[in-house]
C-alpha cells in the first residue's frame, strides 16, 4: 500500500476494522491496530501509514507508549484528540494486565516482573510503587508513591508502610523503574531497601521483594531482585 492510498480505497479484507472482525485482533499488525485508534489520516498519509511512521520512528509500541501526551501531540498526523486516544489505549492495556493478575500470587521475582513490566518498563521517569498483598500473596492494591526524574525518585519509609497498614496487608512488595533500562541498584536504592526491611520486620510486615524494572541490555536480566541477591 502506498502512502497516498486511503483505507477506504483498500479491498474490504485489507481494511483494519473489517480484518479484525473477520480474523480477530491478533491478525493485525501494529500499524493496523494504531490505525483503528487514529481512524483517519492526513493529506498524503493514511492512518495505517501514520501508524507505520510512528513505529518506525520510535522502534516499537513500547517505546511509543513511553511518550507523554505533550510529545505525542507533536507527532505527524496526531494532535491532541488522537494523542489522548492512544494514551487511553496504552493505559487500558496496563490496567487490563494489572487487574487480570490480581488472582496470580506474586510469590517470586519473575511473577512480580511479569506483572509489573507492562506498566513500568516504558515509563519516561522513575516512579516508586508499593503493592499490598494478602496471605496468599495475591495483590490487594497497587499504589504509586512518588514520581521523580529520569534517574531518581524520593520517598520515605513512612510513606511506604502507611498504605500497607491501611490495606491490612499480610505482606508487601516495593518496585521502581529505571528509565535507562539498566537495573543496577544505586547506593540509595540499597540503603533505602535495607532500612525499610528492618522497619517492616519490627512491624511484622514481611517485605517480599524490592524489584527494579528495566529492559534487557546486553543479555542482562530486565529486572533486579533484592531478594534474589540476598540484599533485603
Amino acid at each position: 500500500m502506498s502512502e497516498n492510498t486511503r483505507i477506504h480505497d483498500l479491498p474490504d479484507d485489507q481494511r483494519p476494522r473489517e480484518k479484525m472482525a473477520n480474523l480477530g485482533a491478533g491478525a493485525l499488525s501494529n500499524e493496523e491496530l494504531l490505525a483503528i485508534f487514529l481512524r483517519t489520516g492526513t493529506k498524503g498519509s493514511s492512518a495505517i501509514e501514520i501508524g507505520r511512521q510512528l513505529i518506525t520512528k520510535h522502534g516499537s509500541v513500547a517505546a511509543l507508549a513511553k511518550l507523554d501526551l505533550h510529545e505525542l501531540c507533536k507527532e505527524h498526523g496526531l494532535g491532541l484528540a488522537k494523542a489522548c486516544q492512544l494514551q487511553a489505549a496504552f493505559e487500558l492495556g496496563s490496567r487490563a494486565v494489572r487487574e487480570g493478575s490480581k488472582s496470580t500470587p506474586l510469590k517470586n521475582s519473575r511473577n512480580i516482573y511479569d506483572f509489573l513490566a507492562p506498566q513500568l518498563a516504558h515509563l519516561p521517569t522513575e516512579k516508586l510503587f508499593v503493592l499490598s498483598l494478602d496471605s496468599r500473596l495475591n495483590l490487594i492494591r497497587m499504589r504509586e508513591l512518588s514520581s521523580g526524574t529520569t534517574s531518581s525518585t524520593v520517598a520515605n519509609i513512612r510513606d511506604v508502610l502507611r498504605p500497607v497498614i491501611i490495606d491490612q496487608a499480610h505482606a508487601f512488595i516495593i518496585a521502581h523503574n529505571h528509565p535507562s533500562g539498566d537495573t543496577t541498584p544505586s547506593t540509595h536504592d540499597q540503603t533505602f531497601t535495607t532500612n525499610l526491611s528492618k522497619a517492616a520486620r519490627q512491624m511484622e510486615l514481611p517485605l517480599i521483594d524490592h524489584i527494579i524494572i528495566g529492559r534487557p541490555l546486553d543479555d542482562a536480566a530486565p529486572y533486579f531482585s533484592f531478594f534474589e541477591h540476598d540484599r533485603l
